[in-house]
């Protein structure tokens, strides 16, 4: 019996010739990911007097179709940490298996207590840190992971903390911030709501729900991976993080074309 698998099932070498087997030999060559191939667009975030609020559309697109539509981009990382993703879906999700693997790590250690556990649980701005240097590392090997990532939470000292990383390894904090097409829609509205640092002290949790909702809806209408159906999560002081994974815009969104008058065969 042939114990090779190459061989199982082939012809006779002496009735068709022999088999090519330079499949089986690897090259050497080690390919990286030249382009992102499923991707989701925007996350944006701002900053409030308690805490932050982030959302993210649940759309993840292939090239320029809306193909699944039911893609959740916000991660809760533990009780006062959330991230969202834009970019790359595979790598969001391979960064998904690391964080869970240092949040088991970090919270399940048998040598500490509950209370142990707690008081050195990481905070957002730990997270933060830690994720600058895997996308920085991923970078330097001419092997990034193609995300945009906001880390959302409370700091060491259970203050709101708000900052970006990308997959060259920068990063920036603000008290708004947006990636993808966001960046160029939703920043403009949430720079209006929120100006700077002071203005943070001013901010309600219901002003700002309302202001992100607000650019969901822009974002809905004027991009084009985008849909009506996203994600949202506040991170509030001594509150647990709420998550809510189907909020959905308005259910008329497109009512308004009826009123518009110039173009087909309608009458005046």
């Amino acid at each position: 019996m042939n114990h090779f698998p190459h061989g199982w099932g082939r012809p006779r070498d002496d009735v068709y010739g022999a088999y090519n087997h330079a499949y089986l030999q690897p090259d050497g060559s080690k390919q990286h990911t030249q382009s992102p191939i499923v991707t989701g667009t925007s996350v944006i975030a701002v900053k409030f007097k308690d805490g932050v609020v982030i959302a993210a559309d649940n759309l993840a697109s292939y090239g320029s179709l809306a193909r699944f539509t039911d893609v959740k981009r916000l991660r809760r990382f533990n009780s006062r940490v959330v991230l969202g993703f834009g970019g790359d879906v595979s790598d969001m999700q391979h960064l998904d298996r690391l964080l869970s693997t240092l949040s088991i790590r970090e919270d399940y250690s048998s040598t500490a207590s509950e209370s142990d556990n707690a008081a050195r649980e990481l905070n957002a701005r730990n997270l933060h840190t830690y994720l600058a240097k895997v996308m920085y590392k991923r970078r330097s090997e001419f092997n990034p992971l193609w995300n945009a990532i906001l880390v959302v939470g409370l700091d060491g000292e259970s203050q709101p903390f708000l900052a970006t990383v990308d997959l060259l390894g920068t990063t920036f904090s603000a008290p708004t911030l947006a990636t993808g097409f966001g960046a160029h829609l939703a920043q403009p509205i949430l720079r209006r709501a929120v100006p700077d640092e002071a203005a943070v002290a001013e901010m309600t949790r219901e002003k700002a729900v309302g202001v992100v909702r607000e650019c969901m809806k822009v974002l809905f209408y004027r991009d084009a991976r985008s849909i009506d159906k996203y994600s949202m999560a506040v991170v509030e002081k001594e509150k647990e993080v709420e998550l809510v994974e189907d909020e959905q815009l308005e259910q008329q969104s497109w009512a308004f074309a009826e009123g518009i008058k110039g173009y087909g065969t309608q009458t005046v």
